[in-house]
């Protein structure tokens, strides 16, 4: 699929003009349309990795590695941020049984974007966003209100609410992960949400998720 004459239409803009972005990536395959009309914008933009929700360790490492990979390939700044699994447990502890797209989904976007956003202002970035939007089982509202927030602590940080899902993006996002040969994680990527997708699994005699084994094919 070559992108759509509506999408060639588009001019990305930030909300301040910047050349120089910080994009928040959860993973190369949600990140890999995003990365691609960035840079076909001509916006210079660097990736930050800060997933701490991501379990087992494994997964985190596949994921960060994929990641990486089309960084280098696109020539694209990385920035490897800690994996504080422990701050990531306890900030969310008590939320340990709400739904996808509930209360501990909110924590873990603020605490990621707080993150982010606080990387944005020491290191001379006005303007970043993430990828976590362009996938169809997150909430854009959600991830939006988060980004907002976090960016509000800093009067010279602000957050980029574009949508990169709609006009062909979410197709586009398949597709490359597939011409790429991606890692295909198998679900959102902390350890409530592996139990309730194997838990899901089960019920509908489907085997549980085995780390480290599906690939995009093309």
């Amino acid at each position: 699929m070559s992108r759509s004459k509506k999408q060639e239409s588009i001019v990305l803009e930030t909300p301040t003009g910047s050349d120089n972005v910080l994009l928040h990536s959860c993973c190369a395959p949600c990140s890999g349309e995003v990365m691609e009309r960035i840079a076909e914008a001509g916006i210079k933009f660097t990736i930050f990795f800060y997933n701490p929700n991501i379990h087992p360790e494994r997964e985190y490492l596949i994921r960060k590695e994929e990641n990486i990979r089309f960084a280098e390939k696109l020539g694209v700044p990385f920035v490897d941020a800690d994996y504080d699994a422990k701050n990531w447990f306890d900030r969310v502890k008590g939320m340990e049984w709400e739904p996808e797209r509930g209360k501990r989904c909110t924590e873990c976007f603020d605490m990621r974007f707080e993150r982010t956003a606080l990387y944005a202002h020491e290191n001379g970035f006005d303007t970043f966003t993430s990828c976590l939007g362009i996938s169809r089982w997150k909430n854009m509202e959600q991830i939006n209100d988060c980004g907002i927030r976090a960016a509000e602590r800093y009067p010279d940080v602000h957050y980029w609410t574009f949508n990169w899902r709609k006009n062909g993006g979410a197709a586009r996002m398949v597709e490359i992960a597939k011409r790429e040969r991606f890692y295909q994680q198998e679900y959102c990527g902390c350890v409530y949400s592996l139990r309730d997708t194997n838990k899901w699994r089960l019920q509908n005699d489907r085997e549980r998720i085995e780390i480290g084994v599906k690939y995009y094919e093309p």
